[in-house]
């Protein structure tokens, strides 16, 4: 039971994606309509509605845009049925169009159902609505705003509809997500007081991507290739950095942006396995791996402008939960240290910080997947002390997966 849910938690973080820097890319017109519901999809299987709705927000300029995501119900909760509360899950990296919440990929949204809690989940720039559109890949202050507003639109839409729920209000990621998590929590912080969070659950986030990157280059390589690429892509778009493609990447990783990563055709395995090399000089020019280049440096510059470990006050009262394997070849480790030591300094007294060293016995899974197995059996834990419950949901393959194959489940993990 145990392997099996560890097994399903892997899917929260084997996929990624980013931007382009195509001055050709046409741009959504504004809108400012109010949010409304656009479909719903029942999941007999898990017992529960996907209603997925758009809803007004910011692009990455912060010019007005309709953006799309996703609120799941499980029958437990209805317009007659109180629900325990809300969980607002910032999701992990996808790269393929369909993988995001709005188009059925939902990972945690469909594990929650049972639990009386209203799940809500934001496509994030780029996706959904906004799938013609280079995504703003781990840009945590757009991310952010993405999630917020989402949180909002649904909260109006499910009080329009007759629904009820109890404050009880949590706020979840892993990887990407993890950094968004964080980042949301500094947004309400700043621009929203009357939203406040129960319990943030952030797990191997990028929280400070300029250290992420000098780490890399250090190493001199990484566990999964196309963040690397999506990233830099991401803030040279968005941060009109105005870097050359011939500046940042290498043959024959180059010549294939476009179609590898920003056609939103393929998976973050599939991506990877094209670009066929870990070492970051294997796709990187020379120029950014040089830290003291005028290049690198003007990256470098951009990346510390959303750090999420500096220019900010957190709430002294925070409820925050972080989690890191220090295993972690996809993630480096500091970015958790470095976010823990600056909550210490604020005075936050309320935040635990986790470090495990988790590895498969096979080695078929690298060491961040694996760490988001066991970040998941920490939330669940704590999720049901704060509501109260036993655990919800019987672990099976079949309902974590959708899938009848039970030989995925049987790999062995050693702690």
């Amino acid at each position: 039971m145990l392997v099996c849910l560890l097994m399903t938690i892997l899917q929260m973080v084997t996929l990624t994606s980013c931007s382009d820097d195509n001055d050709e890319i046409e741009q959504p017109e504004p809108v400012t309509r109010p949010a409304f519901v656009t479909d719903s999809v029942r999941y007999e299987k898990e017992k529960a509605w996907a209603y997925n709705i758009q809803y007004p927000s910011t692009d990455p300029y912060g010019k007005p845009v309709m953006l799309s995501g996703t609120i799941t119900i499980g029958d437990e909760v209805s317009a007659d049925k109180h629900a325990c509360g809300m969980l607002l899950y910032n999701h992990y990296t996808v790269y393929r169009a369909n993988q995001c919440p709005s188009k059925g990929n939902l990972t945690v949204e469909k594990i929650v159902c049972g639990s009386g809690l209203i799940t809500v989940s934001a496509d994030y720039y780029g996706f959904g609505v906004t799938e013609s559109q280079p995504q703003a890949y781990c840009i945590s202050s757009v991310n952010a705003q993405a999630s917020v507003d989402a949180l909002l639109a649904a909260r109006q839409l499910l009080k329009a509809r007759g629904y009820t729920w109890d404050d009880t209000l949590f706020n979840l990621g892993y990887s990407q997500g993890g950094q968004t998590t964080i980042a949301v929590v500094r947004l309400v912080t700043e621009k929203y007081p009357d939203v406040r969070f129960t319990y943030s659950f952030a797990g191997a986030g990028s929280y400070d991507l300029p250290e992420t990157y000098r780490q890399f280059i250090k190493s001199g390589s990484t566990a999964m290739p196309s963040t690397v690429i999506s990233v830099m892509l991401a803030y040279n778009e968005f941060f009109q950095l105005g870097i050359p493609r011939t500046d940042l990447f290498v043959q024959p990783t180059l010549g294939h942006i476009d179609e590898w990563i920003l056609s939103k055709r393929y998976t973050r395995e599939e991506i990877d396995s094209k670009i066929g090399t870990q070492e970051i000089a294997g796709f990187v020019t020379p120029a950014m791996l040089d830290l003291n280049s005028d290049i690198s440096r003007k990256m470098l510059e951009a990346l510390d402008k959303d750090n999420l470990c500096k220019g900010w006050t957190p709430r002294k009262d925070e409820r925050i939960y972080l989690f890191h394997n220090t295993l972690d070849r996809t993630v480096p480790v500091a970015n958790t240290e470095n976010l823990s030591a600056f909550f210490k300094q604020q005075g936050c007294e309320n935040v635990s910080t986790v470090y495990g060293e988790y590895e498969t016995l096979s080695g078929k899974i690298p060491p961040h997947e694996v760490g988001a197995l066991f970040f998941a059996l920490d939330v669940a834990q704590i999720v049901c002390d704060t509501l109260n419950i036993e655990l919800w949901f019987e672990i099976t393959p079949d309902l974590l997966r959708g899938e009848g194959d039970s030989s995925v489940w049987s790999l062995e993990f050693g702690v």
